[in-house]
């Protein structure tokens, strides 16, 4: 069996996001495991030039571009549009992969309704089938239970962040090829993103994150989350927050872990003053190690942690923070 993939890139500001990279990765091995084939990269948007020359290396046989000054901002319709159009240029059988970030998460549908297509999302294992087609791994139950479905070509599949390794490339020479987008509909015109504006400064992205540190109403107070703040600049991890914390106005709803609001995989993830709800419980239950710090040595956060620490996050979080400073040569962030 041979496969060719069509990886749609998630970028912005002209870079790569991570899981756009996992997703480049996944295919190459993809198409060594299934016994042959290409991988192609979808670039779709506006003023790509930069982005085109970050992906030449990525190992990849061919690179789609559709740059036209209509997909400035992000628009569904017109996204599905134009992957309908790169996936014509592929010969069967074809695997569309693509991050299960927001943009994925709405474009992977509408994707697979044009095609005729079988969806999967937030996928973490993809294996050739023996009967042919491909078995789709993906976490279901708010992480308790794997699914696995089997599905023939094409099939549409969004990656859920941090699941899959990113591998250096070979390099190689792609080819360019422009595709032309066509005229759209009129309601692939009416809405579209014009401005992204990042409310996190520095802070990695939270669904992408290697590492995540968290606070809850256990920090008593919002000047006290600046405690958590400080850990994670020294980690190089994102911030977040429980849903109580994001209740109480102390931090915004784009910081908040859980099942209403952020699902999250990190390799690392450290829960300050989080007693662990089950809300809460669910967007963190895929994450490698679960570090939790909670002066209540009953709470619900503890039986899931690889690691507790039961004390007073606000005496435990500075003395944290100057060991990991001091490992790395660092600075005290106070």
């Amino acid at each position: 069996m041979t496969l060719n993939c069509l990886v749609i890139t998630d970028q912005r500001s002209g870079v790569l996001s991570a899981s756009s990279l996992e997703a480049i990765s996944e295919a190459r091995r993809l198409v060594v495991k299934a016994g042959g084939g290409a991988v192609a990269i979808g670039l779709i948007g506006s003023g790509l030039s930069p982005v085109v020359e970050a992906v030449k290396g990525q190992g990849v046989q061919r690179i789609f571009l559709v740059d036209h000054a209509d997909l400035k901002g992000f628009s569904a319709s017109a996204y599905a549009q134009a992957a309908v159009r790169m996936v014509e240029k592929l010969p069967a059988p074809v695997a569309v992969l693509m991050p299960d970030t927001a943009l994925g998460r709405e474009l992977a549908p509408r994707l697979g309704a044009r095609l005729g297509a079988a969806t999967v999302t937030a996928v973490v294992e993809i294996v050739p089938s023996s009967l042919g087609g491909l078995d789709v791994k993906r976490k279901v139950f708010g992480g308790k239970a794997t699914e696995t479905v089997h599905t023939p070509s094409p099939v549409v599949m969004s990656l859920r962040p941090n699941s899959f390794a990113i591998e250096s490339s070979s390099g190689g020479s792609p080819s360019v090829e422009s595709v032309e987008l066509g005229e759209l509909p009129v309601h692939a015109k009416g809405l579209s993103v014009e401005k992204v504006i990042s409310t996190r400064g520095d802070t990695p992205e939270l669904t992408e994150a290697a590492i995540v540190v968290s606070g809850g109403r256990g920090l008593k107070a919002p000047e006290n989350f600046v405690l958590v703040e400080n850990l994670a600049k020294v980690l190089g991890a994102a911030v977040g927050s429980s849903r109580a914390v994001v209740d109480a106005g102390w931090r915004p709803a784009s910081y908040q872990v859980g099942q209403t609001g952020k699902i999250i995989a990190p390799q690392l993830y450290i829960a300050c003053g989080i007693s662990g709800a089950i809300q809460h419980l669910v967007g963190i239950t895929n994450s490698r190690c679960i570090v939790a710090i909670n002066k209540d040595p009953a709470a619900p956060i503890f039986k899931i942690a690889d690691y507790g620490l039961a004390g007073d996050a606000l005496t435990i979080l500075p003395a944290l923070t100057r060991l990991v400073s001091q490992s790395k040569g660092l600075p005290d962030p106070r």
